[in-house]
């Protein structure tokens, strides 16, 4: 099985398997070996746990990043279910902080659906709490329920189903009181709005299609004494429909003289890598052909290794200074960009806010057609061009600057005014960098507790894998 039938994804991002061939439009280099398997895979069409359990541990086997990290001694008979065997088998990985969950069983239809459109169901809201346990929304996506319910950035939840948010923090029920995320499952809210009015709703989860970049507040190009700031708000790298969001920012942007940018990656769990790939060519407009990232396999699949260097495209500017406002949901193909573009704006740019997440592996999607099965598996890691790609704890740890910046829920995204974007506003204009703190046990890295704490639960759904929190 060559690699180069799958598309790669940034971790807990989506990939497309490519029957016949790579991408079409990948830039990378690098070969495509077609490893021999170790042992004889079970039948295509049998589904029985026995054979999905077979068929996992032998993609493991052959493709995961960290070979010696695989616990082959698990029984699989010991295990009720498949997710719970891959958890097992990947287990010391996980142990060394190498994969927190990150290889994972998934549905080819459903992922296809939301990489292709976005699809899916639910509120359409992200939730976090505050330090004193108070529940906010802190972002509604404008065609989802929610919002058209009266949910949005600000507003206070406290109760659910008519049950405290509070008692049902205490007996850990939250998020199983928010329901599945399907169609037609409803829930009463009772809320304290942003005109501070107390109020009860009733919300009924529907199909919507994530919108990547708000027609509300997503791109700004703010005039910050005579300095032409462009400002995107990109909430996610999962849909293909990104790609006319971006190139219409960054035309924009083109157009008002823009070279200094806030990106506003603060929820943005990550997605696509073409899509990190193109953010990145838009933003190096005199850096083409110069590297952007190389993608490292294990060892055994080290001919696979390939580098994306900076392509030409016609909204592209040339960014010299760059403020990237990130929280702990910011991962994978966010911190890919971010990572990126060290080597070469230097002390010219700066995360903003409080620490990110911490991936920098990717996943490959194998699939199992007739099981509706599609099996991410995490294969390579992503370094930038000087060779740097190890902020396992987040980026606060290798960033040139990293400005303390809260969340501020009460005020809307896309303001200026807003705690984040104001600080990424008074780095860019040289006014300074409020100073972070060190992270406890992790040496030289810098970081800052945040204000807000996503609503994310242990096991994530599909979709909550590339959009934390969101429900």
């Amino acid at each position: 099985m060559k690699l180069g039938r799958f598309l790669v994804s940034a971790v807990s991002a989506f990939a497309v398997v490519a029957c016949g061939g790579g991408s079409g439009t990948d830039n990378r280099t690098g070969g495509k070996p077609s490893p021999t398997p170790t042992s004889q895979p079970p039948a295509a069409n049998d589904c029985s746990l026995a054979a999905r359990k077979t068929w996992v541990s032998q993609q493991l086997n052959e493709y995961y990043l960290y070979p010696n990290l695989i616990d082959n001694t698990v029984d699989p008979a010991a295990y009720s279910d498949l997710q719970s065997y891959i958890d097992a088998l990947v287990a010391p990985a996980r142990a060394e902080g190498r994969d927190n969950f990150f290889t994972y069983i998934t549905s080819i239809e459903e992922e296809n659906e939301l990489i292709n459109s976005g699809s899916n169901a639910g509120f359409g809201i992200r939730l976090a709490f505050d330090e004193n346990d108070r529940l906010f929304v802190t972002e509604a996506f404008e065609n989802a329920p929610g919002f058209s319910a009266g949910l949005d950035r600000g507003v206070q939840i406290t109760a659910i189903q008519g049950r405290s948010v509070a008692a049902r923090l205490a007996d850990g029920t939250l998020d199983s009181s928010l329901g599945p995320p399907e169609p037609g499952v409803t829930r009463t809210f009772q809320i304290i709005d942003n005109s501070g009015v107390s109020r009860e709703i009733s919300v009924t989860k529907a199909e919507y299609n994530l919108d990547p970049v708000s027609d509300r507040y997503g791109v700004r190009i703010f005039n910050d004494g005579g300095r032409q700031v462009g400002y995107l708000n990109l909430r996610t790298f999962i849909a293909e429909t990104a790609e006319d969001d971006l190139r219409a920012a960054f035309a924009q942007f083109r157009s008002a003289g823009v070279t200094e940018v806030i990106l506003d990656l603060r929820y943005n769990g990550g997605g696509l890598v073409r899509l990190a790939e193109l953010l990145g060519d838009l933003l190096a407009r005199n850096r083409t052909n110069q590297v952007f990232s190389r993608t490292e396999f294990s060892e055994a699949l080290s001919s696979e290794n390939s580098t994306y260097r900076f392509q030409s495209q016609p909204e592209a500017i040339d960014v010299t200074k760059l403020a990237v406002i990130g929280t702990r949901s910011t991962a994978s193909a966010s911190e890919l960009v971010t990572n990126a573009f060290i080597p070469y704006l230097g002390d010219n740019l700066a995360l903003i806010g409080s620490n990110t997440y911490g991936k920098p592996v990717g996943q490959i999607a194998v699939d199992r057609e007739a099981c509706d099965d599609r099996f991410r598996i995490v294969a390579f890691r992503t370094v930038n061009a000087d060779g740097n790609g190890d902020y396992f704890g987040g980026l606060g740890s290798v960033v040139p600057n990293f400005c303390r910046a809260d969340d501020e829920i009460a005020v809307q995204l896309g303001n200026a005014t807003e705690d984040s974007i104001s600080t990424a506003l008074d780095f860019l204009g040289g006014r300074g960098c409020p100073a972070t703190a060190s992270v406890p046990g992790q040496q030289g890295a810098r970081s800052v507790a945040p204000t807000l704490e996503a609503l994310q639960p242990a096991r994530p759904n599909r979709l909550q894998r590339e959009a934390p929190a969101l429900y």
